[in-house]
C-alpha cells in the first residue's frame, strides 16, 4: 500500500454521469464501491467533492449574479452532493462523519482538523463539504486545506480523464500523456491541474497531487497500491 491516509478530490460534475445536472445513482455507487474497498485494507480516506452538476457560483456570478452569493449556493450544492455519498457510503455499511466549512445544523457540525483526524483513525470516511467557508475560494483550494490540516499523504484527483496531458485528449489524438511532472514543469507548461492557489499551497508544503481516471472501476485501488495508471505531480 503505497498511501496510508488520503484526500479523494472529485468534480460535482462526476456525479452527474451520462446525464445533463443531478446525480446519477450508478455513478454513486460504483464511487463508493471503490472508496469502500480501500477503506477496507487500512486506507484512511477524506473526500472534498465539489457542486458543479448542481450549482457552479462563478457562472452564476458571469450571468449577473453576486458572486458572493453565488459562491454560497455552490458551497450548498456541494453539501447535497457531501450527504448523496454520506448516504450511499452508510447504505454500503461503510461509517462516515461529515464536516462542513459550514456548520449546518443537525446534520454536519463545522470542520475540526483533531476531530477529522480522530474520525479517521477510527475507521471512518470523513466527508468535507461547504468548500473553506468563504467565497472566492474554488474545491480546489478547499481539498488542499483540508489535505494540509489532516497530513494526508496524497491529493487524488479523480477525474474522467486519466491522468494530465499536454494537451486535451478529447480534442488533440497528439496529445501526450504525462506520467510524472514537477510543480515547475507543470506550471512552466501551463497545465491546469487545479486553480493556482490550491497549486500554490501543494507546492509550498510538498504535497503530492496525483490525477487518474476514477470512472474506471478499480482504479482507486490502483492507485492506493501504487500503480502508476495516472499522473503525479510533485
Amino acid at each position: 500500500m503505497k498511501y496510508k491516509r488520503i484526500l479523494l478530490k472529485l468534480s460535482g460534475e462526476s456525479l452527474m454521469g451520462d446525464g445533463l445536472y443531478g446525480i446519477s445513482s450508478d455513478m454513486l455507487t460504483t464511487y463508493c464501491k471503490q472508496i469502500k474497498q480501500v477503506q477496507e485494507i487500512g486506507v484512511e480516506v477524506a473526500i472534498v467533492i465539489g457542486g458543479g452538476n448542481i450549482y457552479r457560483g462563478l457562472s452564476g456570478s458571469a450571468k449577473g449574479m453576486d458572486r458572493v452569493q453565488g459562491d454560497y449556493m455552490g458551497m450548498l450544492a456541494t453539501m447535497i452532493n457531501s450527504l448523496a455519498l454520506q448516504g450511499e457510503l452508510e447504505r454500503q455499511g461503510v461509517k462516515t462523519t461529515l464536516y462542513g466549512g459550514l456548520k449546518i445544523e443537525p446534520f454536519c457540525e463545522s470542520f475540526s482538523r483533531k476531530k477529522a483526524i480522530d474520525s479517521l483513525q477510527e475507521g471512518k470516511v470523513v466527508i468535507i463539504g461547504g468548500g473553506t467557508g468563504n467565497p472566492f475560494f474554488t474545491t480546489d483550494t478547499a481539498s488542499t486545506l483540508r489535505a494540509i490540516e489532516i497530513k494526508a499523504d496524497v491529493i487524488l484527483k479523480g477525474t474522467r480523464v486519466d491522468g494530465i496531458y499536454s494537451a486535451d485528449p478529447e480534442k488533440d489524438k497528439n496529445a501526450k500523456k504525462y506520467t510524472s511532472l514537477s510543480f515547475d514543469e507543470a506550471l512552466q507548461k501551463k497545465l491546469k491541474v487545479m486553480d493556482l492557489t490550491a497549486f500554490a499551497l501543494c507546492q509550498e508544503n510538498d504535497l503530492p497531487i496525483y490525477v487518474f481516471d476514477m470512472n474506471k472501476e478499480g482504479n482507486l485501488m490502483k492507485v492506493v497500491e501504487g500503480q502508476e495508471i495516472g499522473t503525479l505531480v510533485r
